[in-house]
């Protein structure tokens, strides 16, 4: 296997210098084992205007069987069935992305001591590998470089130069130039499409394959076009790894987006919590983290620990009864809404770890359910927790688990008769409050929308709420009953709903219900009926 990477230079800023960024000296041959041959760098060209170095793989056929015998662990297609007859010392593939990543590991990090300033400078290069297995074509290898600022020339390899009629091979000849990128971002582009044009991974792809691949792929690949085949492949079309890194760079994309680190936004479920079904706190909602919230600011945990853990007993409750927790009452209203709506498909946006999605799946009135968070392990809770691995094919239909923020539009999101806020605004900034607004009302624009949060007059009946205190640390804001009427009456009038408000939990007379819910009801335009005739 064979690949060259070549730059120019001036007299200012030498072309050598590649030497200094590959930590590999121009002046000198070298050699390096690996776990399937040797790998030879050495530099067909090195002064001051051009400078190419070449990484020569020589793979051990011996030790190429030995490690890829079988159809099981470490197998793969075109070692298990060829043996000793098969393109792995010839055509560039997963073995020389692993040589790459061993070789150049410094350079694949951008790490250079002694020019720090060319490590992180974009540089004029130019990349060939003569021959390359492509299951795709041209077209794919295009597809794959051209969105990373490659400029792609690529020649197909025929079966029989003697013989045209025979047509092309499944390999290419590869030259990519580009003056936008840093050695670094191409040494990572190479180490993750390299194997996946070809489409077999000499060895198992395992577990860390997929911390692997997003290393290599931070900056570039959450927003690559194809993003989705680049995952698969790489991970041998491994169903469960391939979930798990798409989830992951989901969360990458929304973290770039709100300029956030992916820990601020996957930080709703802090550890797995017991279930509490029946024990809701001050803030508990039964129903999530309202996760599905703006990256960053939906960080709740499924306890709240300066709240009560009971509504105080209100006024007729039997002696000695245990007093109805806030989360069941907070439920039940949801649902009682929903009903009064007619609604069949619903959404929970920040569903978080599924609460109020088991509460509806248990009603077959819902015939459709959706549950969108933002982070990732709220829902693979959630997933554990409804059992979706276990669940009958009619009732798993009727449920869907989306990864997703309320700070964007979706269009997953359009068409739905209703969709719940449960405890989720109260998590954002107040500036970010317009987004999720336009999000929901603007452009989804279910017929019905059901929000509920705290009523901030309520507090003072928490014995264990210290005074000025909110009911959670990562509560934004808490609006008293005029506050949240007054935006609620805006919100609709801007979009096109009415609103009627509704009390849940014991209503004081004098400081009001420990929750405010407003149910929305949009007011349906000649042409909004006659889109949901025609979908109907």
């Amino acid at each position: 296997m064979f690949l060259t990477i070549s730059t120019r230079g001036t007299a200012a800023t030498p072309a050598t210098d590649l030497g200094y960024l590959l930590h590999k000296h121009p002046d000198h041959a070298q050699t390096f084992a690996t776990s399937h041959g040797t790998a030879h760098v050495f530099y067909p060209q090195a002064d001051a205007e051009r400078c190419t170095a070449a990484l020569l793989l020589e793979i051990d056929p011996v030790a190429l069987v030995r490690r890829g015998k079988g159809k099981g662990r470490g197998g793969a297609p075109d070692t298990a069935l060829a043996q000793y007859v098969n393109d792995r010392p010839y055509a560039a593939s997963s073995l020389l992305a692993v040589a790459l990543s061993s070789v150049f590991s410094s350079a694949m990090r951008g790490v250079c001591k002694a020019r720090p300033e060319r490590a992180a400078a974009r540089l004029p290069l130019r990349v060939e590998v003569p021959a390359l297995p492509a299951r795709g074509g041209p077209e794919l290898v295009r597809r794959l470089f051209e969105p990373l600022g490659w400029t792609v020339g690529v020649e197909p390899v025929a079966l029989d130069v003697k013989f045209p009629e025979w047509g092309d091979s499944r390999y290419v000849r590869l030259v990519l130039e580009s003056d936008t990128l840093t050695l670094a971002e191409a040494l990572r582009h190479l180490y993750v499409l390299l194997p996946v044009l070809d489409d077999a991974k000499h060895y198992w792809a395992s577990a860390d394959e997929v911390d692997k691949l997003l290393r290599a792929g931070e900056g570039w690949l959450p927003d690559h076009p194809e993003h989705k085949l680049i995952t698969s492949r790489y991970l041998s079309r491994r169903w469960s790894l391939t979930r798990q890194a798409m989830e992951r760079l989901e969360l990458a994309r929304l973290a770039e987006a709100d300029d956030s680190e992916v820990e601020d936004i996957d930080n709703a479920v802090a550890q797995e919590t017991p279930e509490t079904e029946e024990t809701g706190t001050a803030d508990d909602t039964g129903t999530g983290t309202g996760a599905g919230a703006p990256a960053a600011e939906a960080t709740r945990t499924a306890e709240a620990p300066q709240s009560a853990e009971a509504l105080p007993t209100a006024e007729g409750t039997p002696a000695g009864s245990k007093p109805l927790p806030l989360a069941v009452h907070r439920r039940e209203a949801i649902l009682a809404a929903l009903h009064d709506s007619g609604a069949a498909r619903v959404l929970d946006l920040g569903c978080g770890e599924g609460t109020l999605l088991r509460a509806l799946l248990q009603d077959t009135r819902f015939t459709e359910i959706v549950g969108m968070d933002v982070s990732a392990r709220a829902l693979a809770i959630a997933a554990r927790r409804l059992k979706l691995d276990r669940m009958g094919e009619r009732q798993a239909s009727r449920i869907t688990l989306l990864q997703g923020s309320l700070a964007y539009t979706d269009k997953r999101l359009a068409g739905y008769d209703a969709a719940v806020l449960s405890e989720v605004i109260e998590h954002l900034d107040l500036p970010r409050l317009p987004a999720l607004e336009y999000a929901v009302f603007g452009a989804a624009r279910p017929r019905t929308v059901v929000v509920t949060t705290p009523n901030v007059e309520y507090n003072v009946r928490w014995e264990s709420l210290p005074a000025g205190h909110v009911r959670h640390g990562d509560h934004r804001f808490e609006w008293t009953r005029a506050e949240f009427r007054a935006w609620a009456e805006d919100t609709a009038q801007r979009h096109g709903y009415s609103t009627e408000f509704r009390a849940v939990g014991p209503d004081d007379p004098e400081v009001g219900p420990p929750t405010q819910m407003a149910v929305f009801h949009r007011h349906t335009t000649p042409q909004e009926e006659k889109k949901e005739a025609k979908a109907a």
